[in-house]
């Protein structure tokens, strides 16, 4: 009792003397700690009764000055007129600076921040010598780090997978090799080495490695524009050439740890592409599909429709259409069927089974003797060694580089995105620098083993997911069963229909075109779908490569304008609290009077120190313009909120300095609230808080309120 006494004593006085804010919780834990302690406490009665003595005068004197003192605070709250703009706070704070660092370390910082932001050395940390060396193998093959727990239960689902994805990769890669202008075989043999090199060093368990639509067609598009596919063999070279160089890209970019750069191509823009692609596939597999012997050469979907039409009356081949249609059907069937997980199995085997009945139908009927398309000789044996094919010097050396460079890097894209979606389903992490080296030295070693660009499949990465695979041992598996298919197989695949081919490869991209993606973009982000609408329509009416260069340039733009034209806004009060925040999202938010204050959503550097002082000044005449007309106090104090603004440069911290001159010319004082502390070491560096005044320059807006909103002349 003596002790809740006190306590009340001590607070009653603290309340009075305005040194501390009145609070319904705080009152009602003092009389809470009164009540504990007379139940609880086992005091006695003698002990007590001094206290009880003093207790009703007490009680009766708090309750009185409680009460007014409430009244007080109610009516203060509850009338934010002109006479009160500031908020009353127990203590203003100041904002600090971080310790100062020598140059070494800020560089070491920055760059640790920027290229080893994962710590990828962290573990080498206090290990012997010979432990780092183990580490460091396991960290370039990752095979030798979960292979030591690998067990039979996990052998299982791989052979599974394996097995299920080697009978769909199979018929695809007859057909991607076809859509590179390239024999057959090439397309086994790019399924055969790449997957097997991948699965010692690649990092993802659920991807699924081998030939893809999108690349096979960039390739293909790009590699005829420089040689004829029909006429050279130096066609076959650059093919290797430009594969090798797609390789050295991804590797740069791994070691380099520069993988952050694959983002700038914006997911919008790989959305509108991949689409424009699907159909571009789709539209040259009209070739194979109808029978057409003469077909254009472009890429474009007004060529291809003219020359399809053009065809109409003597080119298509009414057998080569039935088949076509009827396994097109087929495998569409099996698709939609193979989305519910219990029944992947359908879609997987589905282009396999079209190829073995076709390949049945054509053989016993000998449909090819009535014009019916079909694969003819297939190379048997493994991949034959093409060190010596590739140009290191030449006419062909710069083209192969371009084409690699762009072929690797849509590779790329590709396979780290795919990867990084099952490893978010599967919830593990994946390293993306290291994918890039895995991806690179995959297609580095299968451009001397007569393969072309390789990367991960969506539609062979999803069945490989849902058949139950475990790890990388299931592309193990795959590259044995190409294998064995290369010794063995390839004679029976002669009879084989293109038409088949082409309508595996047309069921296969039809899964590219993601509209409920694009409608999306449309709801979030107009911009976002003018880039997917920009690639998408260059990739169709023009090529693969404009298509591209378009996604981009979009992408870059959208970049520029986000950096160069940052947002502002004008803040208010929230009813009721000392929050402030952007007017146009909160209606009820007040504006305090007499003062303006501004935030800025972005560093502010030499692209856009312009355009935010110029635009904090607007801000400033447009608001004492409405003022003025409406009687209201001019704006005599500018807070700047800098809490989003992360960095700053010399443009930057001159802007500033001109906007203070400006301010002075109006006779409004500059205040700043909460920058960073980044920032506001180079404020001081500048000297820019002697200009301003260090007591210009606070923790948040609501101490800068409080600070200066007395101080308001009113009109």
């Amino acid at each position: 009792a003596t002790l809740s006494f006190l306590g009340l004593e001590a607070w009653r006085n603290s309340t009075l003397s305005g040194s501390m804010n009145l609070d319904g919780v705080t009152i009602s834990s003092f009389f809470f700690i009164q009540l504990f302690i007379s139940k609880n406490c086992g005091t006695r009665k003698s002990d007590i009764e001094g206290a009880d003595s003093l207790w009703p005068s007490m009680s009766n004197r708090i309750s009185d000055e409680l009460g007014t003192r409430v009244m007080e605070d109610i009516k203060s709250e509850d009338s934010l007129s002109s006479h009160r703009h500031g908020d009353t706070l127990p203590y203003i704070h100041k904002v600090g600076a971080p310790p100062k660092q020598n140059l070494f370390y800020e560089i070491k910082d920055a760059v640790k921040e920027t290229f080893f932001s994962d710590n990828p050395l962290g573990h080498f940390k206090d290990q012997t010598r010979s432990r780092k060396f183990v580490l460091g193998f396991q960290s370039l093959f990752p095979i030798f780090e979960w292979g030591k727990e690998y067990n039979l239960s996990k052998f299982k689902g791989d052979l599974i997978s394996g097995l299920t994805i080697a009978s769909l990769c199979i018929p695809q890669d007859i057909a991607y090799a076809k859509l590179a202008n390239l024999p057959p075989q090439y397309g086994l043999y790019t399924s055969f080495v790449a997957p097997l090199v991948y699965a010692f060093m690649g990092s993802s368990r659920d991807i699924a490695i081998g030939p893809v639509a999108v690349v096979s067609l960039l390739l293909g598009s790009m590699l005829s524009d420089e040689i004829d596919p029909n006429s050279s063999h130096d066609y076959l070279r650059l093919a290797f050439t430009a594969t090798f160089f797609a390789g050295i890209t991804q590797l740069a970019l791994g070691f380099l740890r520069l993988g952050f750069l694959i983002d700038f191509l914006s997911h919008a823009a790989i959305v509108g592409f991949m689409a424009g692609a699907a159909i571009t596939i789709a539209l040259q597999q009209l070739k194979g599909l109808l029978g057409i012997t003469h077909f254009t050469k472009n890429t474009d979907i007004i060529s291809v429709m003219r020359s399809v039409f053009h065809s109409a009356h003597h080119g298509w081949n009414w057998q080569t259409i039935l088949i076509g249609v009827s396994f097109l059907t087929f495998l569409l069937i099996a698709k939609q069927i193979g989305k519910k997980k219990k029944y992947f199995w359908v879609a997987a085997i589905a282009p396999m089974t079209s190829v073995i009945l076709s390949t049945f139908f054509v053989y016993i009927t000998r449909a090819d003797k009535n014009g019916v398309s079909i694969v003819r000789h297939i190379k048997k044996g493994v991949n034959p060694s093409s060190a010596s094919e590739i140009f290191f010097s030449g006419k062909y050396l710069s083209s192969g580089i371009k084409i690699g460079v762009i072929s690797g890097m849509i590779a790329l894209t590709e396979a780290v995105a795919i990867g990084r979606t099952f490893a978010s389903m599967k919830d593990y992490q994946l390293d993306g620098n290291r994918e890039m080296v895995a991806l690179g030295t995959m297609n580095v070693v299968g451009s001397l083993t007569s393969c072309y660009v390789a990367t991960g499949s969506f539609s062979r990465s999803a069945v490989n997911y849902m058949a139950g695979c475990n790890t990388a041992v299931a592309n193990i598996v795959m590259s044995i069963v190409v294998l064995l298919t290369l010794e063995l197989i390839t004679p029976l695949f002669k009879y084989t229909p293109n038409a088949v081919l082409a309508s595996i490869i047309i069921a296969a991209v039809v899964g590219l075109i993601d509209i409920d993606a694009a409608i999306l973009l449309w709801k979030i982000d107009k911009f976002d779908f003018v880039a997917c609408i920009g690639a998408f329509f260059g990739v169709i009416f023009k090529s693969v490569e404009i298509g591209l260069l378009i996604a981009v340039a979009i992408s870059f733009a959208k970049i520029l304008l986000q950096v160069t034209r940052p947002r502002t806004a004008v803040l208010g009060k929230l009813p009721g609290t000392i929050v402030y925040r952007n007017i146009l999202q909160y209606p009820k938010a007040t504006q305090v009077p007499g003062i303006l204050i501004v935030r800025v959503d972005s560093a502010v550097y030499f692209s856009n120190s312009n355009y935010v002082k110029e635009r904090i000044l607007r801000w400033l005449t447009d608001e004492d313009a409405a003022r003025t007309e409406n009687n209201l106090s001019r704006t005599q104090y500018l807070i700047v909120e800098m809490s989003p603004v992360t960095d700053i440069d010399t443009s930057g911290i001159h802007a500033f300095e001109e906007l203070f001159k400006s301010l002075q010319k109006r006779e409004v004082q500059l205040i700043l609230a909460n920058p960073g502390p980044i920032v506001m070491v180079k404020f001081q560096a500048s000297n820019l808080t002697n200009l301003i005044g260090e007591d210009k320059i606070f923790l948040s807006v609501a101490d800068a309120v409080a600070t200066f909103g007395s101080k308001v002349e009113e009109p």
